[in-house]
């Protein structure tokens, strides 16, 4: 029970590894506000405040586009106004355009960056505006976990308009670490590999399936599971003197 008693909101839970988190968040005792714009999980199932309830957990749904404002704000203070404070921001939420530069639209380039940037931006400053005003439990007023990727680090083929919206997630990470570290925020990102969840597109076609679990040194690729234990880590007291880093949960790759 590493994080009895704390308030959580995360983006992009309803599926993959939003929904990960979240149970494991509820399974450590977290009170968890799923923020998305579906509520049904691309996997199949129950929603995933349901299925955390049905583990004993405290959880809520509130439907969130995290490229607009008003949704973020509204989510937040649905979480705070329910439980009293916002322990957890996790900014999950992402979508991508699966094209390179030159066929990449102004409108394709304006979609994935309202996202995988700007809401990323939006969730970092509702969660700071709220945890400046909260008093501290030890040293920490709050956390807030970025999940940026491997491709905000090295190029993600074929894909522009995702991997410049992750890059920006890994120095809004670092950037709200070094400004608010002083007043008890902690910020980190985790940069997940290969995931295998319920999503579709061209990282799940079968021929880059292939070329991901050769490229990858551990002998099989992600699962949310990997990422939502890191979360937790990173959520948790034990974590309290990292800040401002970009952890990598790739079963290698990078290494290679």
């Amino acid at each position: 029970m590493r994080l009895k008693d704390k308030v959580a909101v995360i983006t992009g839970a309803a599926s993959g590894i939003g929904r990960a988190i979240a149970l494991a968040y509820g399974r450590e005792g977290a009170r968890v506000l799923i923020a998305d714009v579906r509520e049904e999980p691309l996997e199949g199932g129950e929603p995933t405040h349901v299925a955390v309830m049905d583990e004993g957990g405290d959880a809520l749904f509130a439907t969130c586009d995290v490229s607009v404002w008003s949704d973020v704000d509204r989510a937040v203070a649905l979480a705070v106004e329910t439980w009293g404070s916002l322990d957890i921001m996790v900014n999950n939420a992402a979508t991508y355009a699966g094209t390179p530069l030159l066929e990449t639209t102004e409108e394709d380039w304006n979609r994935v960056m309202a996202v995988n940037a700007t809401g990323v931006f939006f969730g970092c400053k509702r969660a700071v505006a709220q945890m400046v005003r909260q008093p501290p439990r030890g040293e920490v007023r709050g956390r807030i976990i970025n999940i940026s990727s491997q491709h905000g680090m090295i190029c993600c083929p074929g894909d522009v308009a995702y991997g410049t919206g992750k890059a920006a997630a890994v120095y809004l990470t670092r950037q709200i670490a070094v400004d608010y570290g002083k007043q008890g925020i902690v910020c980190n990102a985790i940069a997940p590999g290969k995931i295998v969840t319920g999503n579709e597109g061209p990282e799940f076609e079968e021929s880059r399936q292939a070329y991901a679990m050769d490229r990858t040194p551990w002998s099989r690729l992600g699962k949310p599971e990997d990422i939502a234990s890191t979360a937790v880590f990173l959520a948790s007291d034990e974590a309290t003197y990292i800040t401002g880093h970009n952890m990598m949960v790739d079963g290698g790759w990078m290494a290679g």
